[in-house]
């Protein structure tokens, strides 16, 4: 008994003087009785006095860190204590408290032995038609509110669109759709236009459609169309694709009067555009590029956002004269979606579930944002205030990769810039916060933590 109390107090010397520092990971107790020399019964007394003592906490499936925090006279503040499992601020899905029971009641209908019957029979890339109907009300604005979307836009934005029902085709993601629709648009070898920071997702379904990507200049306010003919002129391009509202990492939305001039110069250039919708249920309200430009758009988005990742199915607005080859992608991909999601989706989206689960996400969207302003304050931030995500530009004495290692010492996961980075011209000093994820305490003192790392030197966290 004395040893393994002798051995207790040996370790908790090194951590009162600074040794074993908050955060960092102690041995497995057999490593710790194998060096030494004691009996594992012996190492577990130790780990289980230290815990007593406060001085460690143990995590199932990780193993044992110094804790963070003890009061010692002098001593340095910790960062953070390391958690069960990291702060995921890399994946961005939102979840609010009242969806599951929301989703769960639209569900009940389904558990008839005919309706599920129906549900659970295959289905193309065409769907039924109640899912088109639903989904193109859906993409309309419609399916936001369960009534009928305004016949305005925003001011001066344009006119307002109405997705026709049989524009629509299914996928069992956004992804899935996004390749389609450049598998359709692109053949192997020949160039797509992106914003210069893109979705990292487009990088690797080009990448495996042996697709080049050619990044466009960009500023505050989104993409600049003379940028986009200049660059077309040098070099054609075979289609385009963009995110115009709440575009991800910047959080940019497109202004009436740029989102005219590029859908203008789209016109002028006869160039197809696949635009990405998958946040814009967050700015309601505002016409697609679609609405200026239909005859040359497909839009592509998603469940996976509004609702849940799990409810990840897939949608594609394609003008009839890219509609068969769209098609044909989907169904050479093997990407047509599953018909039990398709049934569940239409129920949630006419009975106003999806419109209800959309307006809570809004808000918190907007909580979320405030937090993040409060909590990273005097930092340059970049985002929307109505979107899940912040892009973070870094103090001057950090470098990303400095400056992920260190979050990451801190249990905190944060995507480097050059994640979304087109090409090796760029290489941003930045980093994208995803906000969605987390419980809102627990993102409080991420963020937190992150503002603290950044005031600190690095050679302070990493040395």
């Amino acid at each position: 008994m004395d040893d393994y109390r002798a051995i207790a107090d040996e370790i908790a010397a090194s951590i009162a003087a600074g040794r074993l520092r908050p955060g960092e990971q102690l041995p497995t107790q057999r490593a710790f009785a194998r060096r030494r020399g004691v009996a594992g019964s012996t190492a577990g007394r130790v780990y289980r006095d230290l815990v007593r003592r406060g001085l460690v906490v143990g995590e199932v499936g990780r193993g044992t860190f110094v804790r963070a925090g003890h009061g010692e006279p002098g001593a340095r503040v910790p960062l953070a204590e390391p958690a069960g499992a990291p702060v995921d601020l890399e994946l961005n899905y939102p979840v609010v408290q009242e969806q599951s029971a929301l989703l769960a009641t639209g569900l009940t209908p389904m558990l008839r032995a005919d309706a599920l019957d129906a549900a659970l029979r295959p289905v193309g890339a065409a769907g039924t038609a109640a899912a088109r109907e639903a989904f193109a009300a859906l993409a309309s604005g419609a399916g936001r509110t369960g009534r009928d979307a305004s016949d305005e836009g925003e001011a001066g934005s344009g006119p307002a669109w109405h997705a026709a029902d049989d524009d629509v085709l299914f996928a069992a993601n956004g992804r899935q759709a996004i390749a389609a629709a450049l598998a359709a648009l692109v053949p192997p070898g020949q160039r797509l236009g992106v914003e210069a920071l893109t979705y990292p997702v487009v990088k690797a379904i080009a990448q495996r459609l042996g697709i080049t990507l050619v990044p466009l200049p960009v500023d505050e306010s989104g993409l600049l169309p003379d940028a986009l003919a200049a660059v077309h002129r040098a070099t054609p391009l075979r289609a385009l694709y963009l995110q115009p509202r709440l575009q991800n990492p910047l959080g940019v939305t497109l202004e009436p009067e740029r989102r005219e001039a590029l859908a203008a110069e789209v016109r002028r250039l006869d160039l197809p555009v696949v635009e990405d919708a998958i946040w814009s249920f967050l700015r309601p309200g505002i016409p697609p590029l679609a609405a200026l430009v239909p005859e040359r758009t497909i839009l592509v988005d998603s469940l996976s956002k509004r609702l849940a990742p799990g409810l990840s199915t897939g949608f594609a607005v394609v003008p009839a004269v890219l509609r068969t080859s769209v098609t044909a992608a989907l169904r050479s991909g093997g990407w047509t979606p599953s018909g039990f999601a398709l049934e569940a989706a239409v129920r949630w989206i006419t009975d106003g579930t999806v419109g209800t689960v959309e307006a809570a996400k809004r808000a918190d969207a907007t909580a979320r944002q405030l937090l993040a302003r409060q909590s990273l304050a005097g930092q340059t931030l970049r985002s929307d205030p109505c979107s899940y995500y912040v892009w973070w530009e870094l103090p001057a004495a950090w470098r990303v990769e400095t400056f992920v290692a260190a979050a990451a010492r801190e249990g905190i996961a944060v995507t480097p810039g050059a994640a979304f980075a087109v090409g090796t011209r760029i290489t941003p000093s930045a980093v994208r916060v995803g906000l969605a994820s987390p419980p809102l305490p627990v993102l409080a003192g991420a963020l937190d933590t992150l503002a603290q790392v950044a005031r600190s030197a690095p050679e302070d966290l990493l040395d």
